[in-house]
């Protein structure tokens, strides 16, 4: 199938295309940092790297599953875990690999929706915060919401990453 300049695919491709990249660029900021560093905050809020991948994790499970589609499988990963709560310190105390396979999956997850979703299309379910509800009014909101949520703690990872251990670089251009 030949696409039409402007389509909704070609810019679904593209949004899709920029967002993968930033999924990318933080598990490649966090790539061969030591465990003690995943867990270690760097900053005087306490985040940590551990804390930041899973909270982007949960933000794709939130957004893609919960509120596009209304609904979310219940996961073994949340067992145990506390609900989100804003404004939340974001620590984690699993290993790392789990965390980047927690965050993989949910990204996966993600593009399966997406894969079947257009652009235009409703959201399904409801953010809970009623006036941020008002404001989501298709997916394409979503993905661009995931775009900005990706790219700042993309940011903010890339200079935990360098207070750590000195690391520049890892993030891309």
């Amino acid at each position: 199938m030949t696409l039409s300049r402007g389509s909704e695919a070609d810019e679904s491709l593209m949004l899709l295309g920029f967002l993968q990249n930033l999924r990318d660029r933080v598990l490649s900021v966090v790539e061969g940092l030591s465990e003690e560093a995943w867990h270690t905050s760097a900053v005087p809020s306490g985040w940590t790297p551990a804390g930041l991948v899973e909270h982007l994790g949960r933000a794709e499970r939130h957004w893609f599953q919960l509120v596009a589609t209304g609904t979310a499988a219940d996961l073994r990963w949340d067992e145990g875990r506390p609900p989100y709560v804003r404004p939340a310190v974001f620590v984690c105390d699993r290993p790392s690999a789990d965390i980047v396979a927690f965050y993989r999956d949910q990204c996966r997850r993600s593009d399966e929706v997406l894969a079947t979703t257009s652009l235009s299309a409703a959201p399904r379910g409801r953010h809970p915060n009623p006036e941020l509800a008002k404001r989501v009014t298709n997916v394409r909101w979503i993905v661009l919401h995931m775009i900005e949520e990706t790219a700042v703690h993309s940011g903010h990872l890339e200079i935990a990453r360098e207070l750590l251990d000195g690391r520049t670089g890892l993030g891309g251009h």
